[in-house]
Parts: C-alpha cells; sequence; structure tokens
C-alpha cells in the first residue's frame, strides 16, 4: 500500500512518522512519488544512503543547475520562488558566496557572546510560566526564547515577530499543500514579501549595525546579492533561526516526559545536558527531510535508477532512528554516545544555526528542568496535534501542568 502511494502530509503520520519509516527502510529504501508541479521525488530513507546523499555531489540543491534548461520551482508563482534564491538552494561557488557573508555571526565564539541575552529571555519566561498552573510550552517558551534572539539579531521588532512565526508556519505547510494549496497561500506568501522589504527599506535608512546590515554592505560593496536576493536571506535566517530551536526544545521536552528514567537521571546529572541536547536532536527530529537536492546526471540509490533532474528528498527523521546506525533507535538515552545523529544535516549545506541551536537548547532545557521538578503532560499524548508541514517534525501545542 504505500509503494502505491506515500502522503507524508497524512495526520497520521504527522503524528508518529515512524513506523512508516521503519515500513520504507526495510521494504522500500528508496521509493518514487509524484508530486504536483515537482515531478519524481525519490524518498531516501536509510541512514548510509541519507548520509551520502546529503554529501554527492551529483545532488544539487539548485534546479538550474541540472543543465537541462529547467528552473526550480518553475511552475510556482515568481513570489514563492523569490524566497527561494537563498543559499540552501544554492551550490558552491555561489553558496559559498553566500554562506561567507553571515557565517561569523553564528561561530561558536559569536553565540556564545549571546548566551547572556538567552539567559535572560529564559528566565524572564520561566517568570511568567510560574505564574500560571498549566501553560502550552510551544507559545509560552519554546518559540520566544529563539525567536527573540535572532530577531534582535536582525532588528526585527517586537511587534512583528509572533506575525512572522505565524506565516512562515504557513509557508512551511502551503509547499506541500499542491496547486490549490499554492494558490490560496498566495496573499500569506506576498505579505511575507512585503514584510521583509519594509524591513530592508527601514535598515537602507538607518542601519542598526546587524545582520540585516552586513548583507545590505555587501550588496554596496558591488557584490552580486540582488535586493530579491536579500529578501530571501532574510527569510532563510529568521526561518532557520528559530524553527529548529523550537522544535528542540517542544519535541525534546516531550521525549523526557515519555522517558522518566531518563528526565530523571538528567536532572540528577545536569553535567550530561551537552550530549542530551545531541540525543533531544536525534530523538525528536526537529527538521524531518533535508531541502530538495536535484539529479544532474544519471545515478543509483541503494540500486535505485535516478534520473537526470528527479528530486531526492533525505529523510532525516528516518536516518536518525535506523537500527543499522544506532542501537536501540526506538529508545531515549541522553548518555548516547558516539551520536553522529543527521539533524542539522551534513556536507556544505550543514546548518550554520547549529551552534545557537545547541546553546539555546542547552539554556533552555536545562533551565525549564530545574524550575519545574513537578513538570508533566496536561492532556494524554494522543490529543497532542502536530503540524502539518512534512519538512519540520513539529508540535502545534504542548499543553504542560506546571504545578
Amino acid at each position: 500500500m504505500i509503494k502505491k502511494r506515500l502522503n507524508l502530509a497524512d495526520p497520521a503520520i504527522r503524528a508518529d512518522p515512524y513506523p512508516t519509516y521503519a515500513y520504507l527502510r526495510e521494504h522500500a529504501p528508496v521509493i518514487g512519488v509524484k508530486r504536483a508541479m515537482v515531478g519524481q521525488v525519490w524518498y531516501v530513507s536509510r541512514y548510509a544512503d541519507v548520509e551520502a546523499a546529503l554529501r554527492d555531489p551529483r545532488l544539487v540543491s539548485s534546479r538550474a543547475n541540472v543543465g537541462d534548461g529547467k528552473g526550480h520551482l518553475r511552475w510556482f508563482p515568481k513570489s514563492i520562488r523569490t524566497l527561494s534564491q537563498s543559499m540552501i538552494t544554492s551550490d558552491d561557488p555561489e553558496h559559498r558566496r553566500l554562506r561567507s557573508l553571515v557565517h561569523l555571526a553564528f561561530t561558536p565564539r559569536m553565540v556564545e557572546a549571546l548566551r547572556t541575552s538567552v539567559e535572560a529571555v529564559v528566565e524572564r519566561l520561566l517568570g511568567e510560566m510560574a505564574a500560571k498552573r498549566d501553560v502550552d510550552l510551544i507559545a509560552d517558551f519554546a518559540l520566544p526564547v529563539p525567536l527573540t534572539i535572532i530577531c534582535e539579531m536582525m532588528g526585527v521588532s517586537e511587534a512583528d515577530r509572533v506575525g512572522f512565526h505565524h506565516r512562515t508556519n504557513r509557508f512551511l505547510e502551503l509547499t506541500d499543500a499542491g496547486p490549490i494549496g499554492v494558490v490560496t497561500g498566495l496573499r500569506n506568501t506576498m505579505a511575507m514579501i512585503s514584510f521583509f522589504r519594509r524591513l530592508v527599506a527601514e535598515h537602507r535608512l538607518r542601519p542598526r549595525g546587524d545582520l540585516v546590515d552586513a548583507l545590505l554592505a555587501a550588496e554596496a560593496e558591488g557584490d552580486r546579492l540582488s535586493e530579491d536576493e536579500v529578501v530571501s536571506m532574510i527569510f532563510l535566517l529568521l526561518l532557520a533561526g528559530h524553527e529548529t530551536t523550537v522544535n528542540l526544545i517542544g519535541n525534546g521536552m516531550l521525549a523526557l516526559l515519555e522517558f522518566p528514567e531518563q528526565l530523571d537521571r538528567l536532572r540528577a546529572e545536569p553535567s550530561l545536558i551537552d550530549s542530551a541536547i545531541e540525543e533531544l536532536l536525534r530523538y525528536g527530529n526537529p527538521v524531518e527531510q533535508a531541502s530538495p537536492r536535484f539529479a544532474r546526471e544519471d545515478l543509483e540509490i541503494a540500486g535505485q535508477a535516478i534520473r537526470r533532474g528527479d528530486v531526492v528528498a533525505a529523510l532525516v527523521a528516518s536516518a536518525n532512528r535506523d537500527p543499522a546506525a544506532f542501537e536501540r533507535p526506538d529508545e531515549l538515552d541522553i548518555g548516547r554516545t558516539p551520536n553522529r545523529h543527521l539533524a542539522f544535516g551534513m556536507g556544505i549545506h550543514y546548518c550554520l544555526g547549529a551552534p545557537l541551536a545547541r546553546m539555546e537548547g542547552r539554556i533552555a532545557i536545562g533551565a525549564l528542568l530545574q524550575r519545574f521538578p513537578e513538570l508533566r503532560l496536561a492532556v494524554p499524548k494522543e490529543r497532542l496535534r502536530w503540524r502539518r508541514s512534512v519538512h519540520v517534525h513539529s508540535l502545534r501545542e504542548l499543553p504542560l501542568r506546571v504545578a
């Protein structure tokens, strides 16, 4: 049945994709699915194949580099294509050029300089939560921690932050919704682009010494960044700068509550927080699949022929639960070592914001466990709702009782 039609957006799969991934790894490790306006997509599910695909130079991130004259998302409206002109959809040397414009802001040294700001945000939010009996961990904590930090780094006003997050949610979901979803999502996409262009205009008038100014300075110095590229880069940095951490905190706390012996272990041994974060990334999979790759020549993956121009989707969440790569993969072990998960990708597109996400996750989860020793789910797990996007594994809410 799965072989005939795989629909990863099915609500039942969204709630728990891992039985489906286990079936794919065993019976259809490379499975082809026809997607509207995209064409043939090959989903790759085994760890070894996913890791190899993310490193394979024959699989490119820009559809234009396939060399057959067909552009990426050619049937999508221009507004959506504008938001796709970023380093995540480019290849070297273009990718290297774009990445070099922002990488210094995400080095371990620069991230460490943000520690005080992250701790202050976490402490303020925990204080607000302490005044309640029940909270939604996503809205009250997991979202505002990273969203506040990345928006401060990019000069986004407090009034615009939550609205931006809601619009990015809808954007991620419309890319899975087929032609009708694209059409109905145009207003949301156009509103996002207008927001980014307004942000650019404000920074041109009043530079603030932040990341947006750095992008505009590169443009002003004769680099090849067009305004569309600046807009797309802002979108990517704001999206990637908070999305992974929201899901790390939300999925991670749910995992700890599902494995109370691991929760107790982390409380008893807070020095395990570093390895715990790596395990929560592996087990919870904030990002479910990597950005699409395009075959620039005919090739094979696990014996399956892939034709030039086909799309390859690397199922990171499946790879991170592969028993060929991890012992007891469906169990949480905060002391797991080694832990070569693929939550941040692999190769030249390894997540630029990984040091920031790790630091935010360590501070947020560590402080949350210390502040609320009686933390527990406020509803049965079966009632939790998950977002529709197949690109991220993300809770809509996480109702918790803190007192």
